[in-house]
């Protein structure tokens, strides 16, 4: 699923135009961007947490110069679903 396909699913369940909540979704995208750059974390009850993770510092390989090399550390955005969320997933989604 696209935003584009999120944002008609949206607009026809309330019944609004397709801009306007093409800017909601925007607008929401945005706010949870600007917290995670912050170093704030967003908790969605019954949805999940969008969480900014802590890396640590780590020795890599450069394969074409077959050399070590040192990976600083540093932050990554995360997501983390609730536990109502993988239940249900894990109870309505088929094993392939």
């Amino acid at each position: 699923m696209t935003k584009a396909d999120i944002v008609a699913e949206i607009a026809e369940e309330i019944g609004l135009e397709k801009n306007e909540v093409q800017k909601t979704v925007e607008t929401f995208m945005n706010t949870v961007k600007k917290s995670l750059t912050k170093g704030e974390n967003v908790y969605l009850r019954g949805f999940g947490s969008f969480i900014v993770k802590e890396r640590a510092e780590k020795t890599g390989r450069n394969i074409s110069k077959n050399t070590t090399i040192i990976i600083p550390a540093h932050n990554i955005p995360s997501f983390k679903p609730a536990k109502t969320f993988v239940e249900d997933v894990k109870s309505n989604v088929k094993v392939k």
